[in-house]
């Protein structure tokens, strides 16, 4: 009877007990590989930052930043710059290549401002302000804005981006360049003078770039009564007269190569693009139109100036394998990427 009983229970031991302890240690052993796997993964990635010796810049290492809304003027290592520079002109989520794309340019259009500003910011070198200059913010106050979870893991994407490249500047015929970017050309970039009048830059040509229309910035509308638009008009042309019941009373009368507004004409008056877009407060001059009942609809492709590179299309060839070097020449022409 006990060599039955014995039997029995060694018998219960093999099919439920050893089983059941296999498979909580096999699952120990998966837990603690995992583990290590996390570990080794953020030591390698708390260790990219510490991987790039530090650039020693002969010129330009500190820069003297000037905050619009303090008056302060706070100086600066250039890259620790643009480490604000680059979390505010760019989202995170993109491509590390097209972070890296706009660690260069924004580097070079820290020191074309530097040597070309003239004086105008006073004893600064540049501004914190994207209308003026280019958009910064503080790490703290980036932070801030970030998903609390995601913030670490965010700094450190834009802080590798920018040390990866450190030292890289665009050149023309070995000039920095004035290296203008944008959020989202509308599939094509748009020349300088265009937009600012004067000359243009050989380096800033017409560039098409495809995939951009995958991203929220590509379209959008605006909606004006027809009343509003005359008063928002008659802001800055007074003599201006529109009559909505006359043919051709808003008409475009020029466009640029790449498609945008050059010249359209509202009742009596005719304006440039580019002032049609401010007063209108469109995304960009790449726009078409709709009279209705009682309102105009203005239909708008891209976002900003659309000269030199977009953010945008940055992304999008980055997400087919392009490098921040193939992205860089992509959209300047005929430059060159050299160390400071």
């Amino acid at each position: 009877m006990k060599k039955i009983l014995f039997y029995i229970i060694a018998l219960f031991c093999i099919v439920f007990l050893i089983p059941s302890i296999c498979t909580r240690q096999k699952r120990q052993m998966q837990k603690n590989e995992a583990a290590e796997n996390i570990s080794k993964e953020n030591t390698v990635e708390s260790n990219n930052e510490a991987n790039y010796p530090k650039y020693d810049y002969t010129k330009f290492g500190t820069i003297k930043l000037y905050h619009s809304k303090t008056g302060e003027i706070e100086e600066l290592p250039i890259d620790e710059y643009l480490y604000g520079v680059v979390s505010s002109e760019m989202p995170v989520k993109y491509e590390m290549e097209a972070l890296k794309a706009q660690a260069v340019v924004a580097r070079t259009y820290t020191i074309y401002q530097i040597t070309h500003s003239n004086g105008k910011h006073n004893n600064a070198d540049i501004c914190d302000n994207y209308a003026c200059c280019q958009a910064w913010i503080s790490k703290e106050d980036r932070f801030a804005k970030w998903n609390e979870l995601d913030a670490e893991n965010n700094w450190k994407k834009i802080v590798n981006a920018v040390n990866s490249s450190q030292g890289k500047v665009i050149t023309y015929n070995g000039d920095v360049i004035d290296a203008f970017f944008h959020s989202n050309s509308g599939g094509i970039t748009e020349t300088a003078s265009n937009v600012w009048g004067g000359q243009n830059f050989p380096y800033l040509q017409n560039v098409e770039t495809s995939g951009e229309d995958e991203y929220s910035e590509y379209n959008s509308e605006v909606e004006l009564s027809k009343d509003e638009l005359t008063n928002k008009l008659k802001e800055k042309h007074s003599e201006i007269e529109i009559n909505y019941e006359e043919n051709d009373v808003i008409k475009i009368i020029e466009f640029t190569e790449s498609g945008r507004v050059k010249k359209i004409k509202f009742g009596n008056v005719e304006i440039a693009g580019t002032e049609a877009r401010t007063i209108l407060g469109l995304k960009s001059t790449n726009f078409n139109f709709e009279i209705r009942d009682n309102s105009v609809i203005f239909f708008v492709k891209g976002y900003g100036h659309g000269v030199g590179m977009s953010q945008t299309g940055a992304d999008s060839l980055a997400k087919h394998g392009a490098s921040y070097e193939e992205i860089i020449k992509h959209f300047y022409s005929n430059v060159e990427i050299i160390n400071l």
